[in-house]
């Protein structure tokens, strides 16, 4: 390339996730998961993915669907490899004398479980990017884990920010004796607004956790090293120090979105939907479960209104149209300390290895202990 713009063409675009104690960086052929272990190694599992960008994955609105669902399938398993990494490391660290893993560390089940539904909307709040790849075939410890990985998170999510939202405006509107209809436009504005509190309070509430609280550091060092990236710099720990926390395609931004979205859509939607007999309780039920089918037109909407906005809203008087994701990614970002600086640049390197060497051989699990070599030369991964 003989310009910074020729350059940046013909780069390969670069998405990410954090996940415990690491982080996921994606590119369009090659995927790559850092985690660092508490005796400093970097454990590191890549693998080329297959091309998505033809076919129905690249039509409008059509993409916006399936990218949310890959996304949450993908940045879950991630997760979820992560999860297991850090539970052996702990493991290990832990055993007493006698040769038996301590227990003073355990989480309680009920801990245990709220942890496993957050990092489900983690999942979603910490990707960032706008193209997702799907698993390799003859993944099998994906086909068996895949469809509880993908669909639970995802069911949560819908009781989270589509059912308690509606009832949270019933509550509003019989508290204010509004006797608004539920397909009413107002009704909907309401809803939407109480979707945002939710939004915002669940994810005040996960950072309290200190795990999550972690992988929050790590979408900071994430934001940081992608914005590195695209700023064409060094991929280097005092050149990602610089960058900001936030960024225009993260999945917070996405999710403050999509409450926004719906009141439009609901709105619109909810004039052609039929008013059912019954009592108050009937109909918003009803009504619920008629809002179900036009979810996908949500993400779809929301999906490539980010895009526009990502793209033409960066710099001049259109970022103000960012502010509110901004705002928000506040909470699910935090400032990553070095260490975590050198998980996301390392990740990086890795993806852009796999992408630059598409001949190389893949090995799916390895430990690199000579980090400033892995930083210096990603051949030699």
């Amino acid at each position: 390339p003989t310009s910074p713009g020729e350059a940046a063409a013909t780069r390969p675009y670069i998405g990410g996730q954090a996940v415990i104690e690491g982080v996921m960086m994606r590119s369009p052929g090659s995927i790559s998961i850092v985690c660092r272990k508490r005796s400093g190694e970097l454990v590191v599992h890549e693998r080329p993915m297959p091309a998505s960008s033809k076919g129905p994955r690249s039509w409008p609105f059509v993409r916006g669907v399936m990218t949310v669902v890959e996304s949450v399938r993908l940045g879950s398993r991630a997760l979820r490899w992560s999860a297991d990494i850090f539970e052996q490391d702990m493991e290990g660290s832990d055993k007493d004398e006698s040769g038996k893993a301590s227990t003073s560390a355990k989480a309680s089940p009920v801990s245990s479980a709220f942890s496993a539904l957050a990092h489900g909307v983690v999942a979603l709040a910490a990707q960032d990017g706008n193209g997702f790849a799907p698993a390799p075939a003859g993944d099998g410890d994906a086909k068996k884990s895949g469809g509880l990985l993908t669909w639970l998170p995802l069911v949560f999510a819908i009781g989270l920010f589509v059912a308690l939202p509606q009832l949270g405006a019933e509550g509003v509107n019989k508290l204010l004796g509004l006797e608004l209809e539920v397909t009413s436009p107002l009704f909907q504005a309401i809803t939407g607004g109480a979707k945002l509190v939710i939004v915002v309070g669940y994810l005040l509430l996960i950072r309290q956790i200190a795990e999550i609280r972690r992988v929050f550091q790590y979408h900071g060092a994430e934001h940081k090293t992608i914005s590195t990236y695209e700023a064409q710099q060094a991929l280097v720990v005092d050149n990602a120090r610089k960058m900001t926390t936030l960024h225009p395609r993260c999945g917070t931004t996405f999710l403050v979105m999509v409450a926004l979205v719906s009141i439009l859509v609901f709105t619109v939607v909810g004039a052609f939907l039929p008013v059912l007999p019954g009592g108050r309780v009937t109909q918003s039920i009803g009504f619920f479960f008629m809002k179900l089918p036009f979810l996908p037109v949500v993400a779809s909407v929301t999906f490539e209104i980010q895009r526009v906005f990502a793209r033409y809203c960066t710099t001049g008087p259109l970022r103000a149209l960012l502010w509110p994701g901004f705002l928000v990614q506040k909470i699910t970002t935090a400032e990553p300390d070095d260490e975590q600086l050198e998980v996301a640049l390392a990740s990086l390197r890795a993806t852009l290895w796999r992408e630059e060497a598409v001949t190389a051989p893949t090995v799916p699990d390895r430990v690199f202990q000579d980090y400033e070599k892995l930083i210096a030369d990603p051949g030699y991964a």
